[in-house]
């Protein structure tokens, strides 16, 4: 081992960046909140940051042992990011660890609803939707139906990117939907 390998930054990490980025970025689109109405809050931007931290990381899980280091760097990635957002947020020290810890939690269980959700083709994935993405506000029915096809599509966009692409940081997720519903 040289030394300079002691500095280099791990392997996946600029690429995790890269990537996670990007799911930013989608989740960021203006259409989700103002034409589909998830609430322009804090917990609404966090929601929309999981769902799709969640399509990717679902992608990645089925190549696991090519993916595994690389899904954990980007989840490692996203919640860096959100522990910073807590700071920037004027959250003491004292209590990040436990509003990090609480986050997690919800990403987990977050996960598990939305692999039923786009398992089962059902209705389990619009109340999943409904209850994370809206929290205590009522959204209208059409509006999440279209937000689960959105997902849908995303997730059967994903399942056909090569691992590999995803690996340098590139993502393939589905145009939001645009446009009104009635």
């Amino acid at each position: 081992m040289s030394i300079a390998s002691l500095f280099r930054r791990p392997s996946h990490r600029d690429a995790a960046m890269t990537l996670y980025e990007r799911i930013v970025e989608q989740a960021r689109q203006p259409v989700f909140f103002g034409t589909y109405g998830v609430p322009d809050t804090l917990d609404g931007r966090f929601d929309l940051i999981l769902l799709h931290g969640f399509l990717v990381l679902n992608r990645l899980k089925v190549e696991r042992t090519r993916t595994a280091a690389f899904a954990q760097q980007l989840f490692d990635v996203m919640f860096t990011d959100l522990d910073r957002g807590l700071r920037e947020m004027g959250v003491g020290d004292l209590s990040v660890g436990r509003h990090v810890k609480a986050m997690a939690q919800a990403f987990y269980g977050r996960i598990r609803s939305y692999e039923i959700g786009i398992g089962d083709g059902g209705a389990t994935l619009n109340e999943a939707l409904r209850r994370n993405l809206y929290g205590t506000t009522s959204p209208q029915d059409p509006h999440v139906a279209v937000l689960a096809d959105y997902v849908r599509r995303s997730a059967a966009l994903l399942a056909a990117q090569p691992v590999d692409e995803l690996l340098e940081g590139a993502v393939n997720f589905a145009p939001p939907p645009a446009g009104e519903t009635s």
